[in-house]
């Protein structure tokens, strides 16, 4: 027998279009929010999940985009139902945001499904909010659009541009060196955050809201729009017209990613000097999609393009100058043949028909392929070695090109908290060749994968006019931060990693160039400290800190390493968005 929506029409009228009893209930208490029997008469149902809350400033104003895509979906003919989806605050939730990347997924995923939903525009703005509604969204596989939150106005502090995040790691350091003071730092948190959205540098918001464009999720040019500018309204709506002509064009997301969309959106993020962070969320985004992507692919496939976005932290100008250049389609046309210019969009049209004229109106913030901001080899590089076997990445662009090439003595800290404690310690024992070590800060081991890697330099070097060094870790930093930090390293420790043997004075080697990473501790050696350490306890299943709660349970269980995109072990893959059973 054929499945129930496919012979009343769409998928929302096998709830809506029913006869009798069960068709009655799913109508009439629809009828308490004012809706007239037109609205259940075949018309698509669009879903708007709206990740918008209080607690995420980043999406806070995303309830004001919702009523433009409600328009442009009533406009078009169709049913808009707007719903909330959780929301995950970079700047506020602990331990870190990215344990709850994957339980926001399932929250998407799972809503879709559930529901009366012919397709849906997701909106989202903050780090983790965009790559999890387009992981729920690809595993249901129903027809979609994202529409992202924009960035906030420039910063502006003493007459200058400040970025998001870059800035604020400056000014800390600056104080605690001295030269700026506390009052000039206090008075600076107002002004970097100036208006609705998120962050202006190209962190991991601008990141990911310019490789979902490039993956062809979203409509051209509206990664950079900011999120104050009538355009993000107006485009908005045009995602709400955009959505009801793809559910009759039987448009899913399957149709439209493939693996020519991932490698197009790896090179773009080389191009623009996107977040360390794309690494781990595009793994986990072609996991949902079922398309083949290694983390070695973010190496081999971005080896020959040059860095083209003049953005901080790899640059001088911030998102609001990428726009008014041009934003994402001008990045788009000046890669020309690096791209897969054939790549299906949202649009219905290929990727390189959405930018063929696309102009470029700032060529000092978009370079000319001929005068790169860096040239081919800048982007986030992947190492392995005997402390990286799975791998670990490194942002190159916004390294210190004297440490690239690096060996030195390890100060190793179990956790961020022991490295605070002892950061400013006049006794630390410490100099510049120092490779500064912390682990516990995987995936399963923290949990959550914290944006820690960005560790402060000890006072003792600051004060001596040092202002970067060479630190590792298994977690994450900022997408606005920089610095010759080596992160993500596979496996982590807490699930028995090479960091994990890892002691203080080893000499550790970082040859960026040569792609390596390695402790200069012979095999016999680290045999012997892997067997004293399994004396010692489980080193593949450590004893979490504390009872921690039922979803904490299930993120150490389940989640994978960073190499492969950190996503849970059971939530890989479509499922697609058939009708589930009644429940009347």
């Amino acid at each position: 027998m054929a499945p129930e929506h496919t012979r009343s029409g769409r998928r929302s009228q096998a709830w809506f279009g029913l006869d009798g009893k069960l068709g009655f209930v799913h109508r009439s208490k629809m009828y308490n929010q004012g809706y007239s029997a037109s609205m259940f008469d075949g018309r698509p149902v669009i879903g708007i999940a709206n990740s918008a809350s209080d607690l995420a400033p980043c999406n806070a104003h995303l309830r004001q985009v919702a009523d433009a895509v409600k328009r442009g979906v009533l406009m078009a003919g169709g049913v808009p139902f707007e719903f909330p989806t959780i929301s995950l605050g970079e700047t506020l939730m602990r331990p870190s945001a990215m344990q709850f990347r994957n339980l926001m997924a399932m929250d998407v995923e799972e809503t879709l499904r559930a529901n009366p939903l012919d397709g849906v525009v997701l909106l989202g703005g903050c780090d983790k909010t965009v790559p999890a509604q387009l992981m729920g969204a690809l595993s249901a596989d129903l027809p979609m659009v994202m529409v992202t939150g924009g960035p906030m106005l420039n910063g502006k502090f003493q007459g200058c541009d400040a970025g998001s995040g870059t800035h604020v790691w400056q000014f800390s350091e600056e104080v605690r060196a001295g030269r700026m003071s506390r009052e000039d730092f206090a008075a600076a948190e107002a002004c970097l955050s100036r208006s609705a959205g998120h962050c202006t540098t190209m962190g991991t918001a601008s990141t990911m809201a310019c490789l979902t464009e490039a993956l062809g999720l979203s409509l051209p040019g509206s990664a950079a729009i900011p999120a104050v500018d009538a355009q993000r309204h107006r485009i908005a709506e045009q995602a709400g017209g955009r959505i009801v002509e793809m559910v009759a064009e039987g448009l899913v997301p399957s149709s439209v990613v493939d693996r020519r969309s991932f490698e197009n959106a790896i090179r773009v993020n080389a191009a623009i000097g996107g977040s360390t962070n794309a690494v781990v969320h595009l793994l986990a985004i072609a996991g949902r999609a079922e398309v083949g992507v290694s983390l070695d692919d973010f190496d081999k496939l971005a080896a020959d393009v040059p860095l083209l976005v003049d953005l901080l932290p790899s640059g001088r100008f911030l998102m609001e100058e990428f726009f008014h250049a041009g934003g994402l389609p001008a990045v788009i046309r000046e890669l020309g043949e690096l791209l897969h210019t054939g790549a299906a969009t949202v649009t219905g049209r290929s990727l390189g028909e959405n930018c063929a004229e696309a102009p470029n109106w700032r060529t000092d913030v978009v370079r000319p392929r001929a005068e790169p901001v860096h040239e081919a080899g800048g982007h986030t590089a992947v190492l392995r070695g005997n402390l990286a076997p799975d791998g670990a990445v490194i942002k190159v662009s916004a390294a210190s090109e004297e440490l690239v090439r690096h060996t030195g003595p390890a100060l190793v800290f179990d956790t961020i908290e022991d490295y605070h404690a002892e950061v400013d310690a006049p006794d630390l024992p410490v100099d510049a060749s120092t490779v500064l070590v912390v682990r516990g800060a995987g995936p399963a081991g923290y949990p959550g994968m914290p944006e820690i890697g960005n560790l402060a330099i000890p006072k003792k070097l600051l004060d001596a006019g040092v202002r970067d060094m060479v630190r590792i870790t298994d977690g994450r930093m900022s997408g606005t931060s920089y610095g010759t930090v080596v992160l993500h390293v596979a496996p982590e420790s807490a699930r028995g990693g090479p960091l994990s043997l890892l002691r203080t004075g080893d000499r550790v080697t970082l040859d960026v160039p040569g792609r390596r990473i390695d402790m200069d501790v012979s095999e016999s050696e680290l045999r012997r400290r892997t067997a004293e350490s399994e004396l010692q306890g489980d080193a593949e299943n450590p004893a979490p800190a504390g009872r921690g709660s039922g979803y904490e349970w299930l993120y150490r269980t389940h989640v994978r390493q960073a190499d492969t995109g950190a996503d849970f072990d059971f939530l890989v893959g479509r499922r697609g968005h058939a009708v589930p059973r009644r429940h009347l």
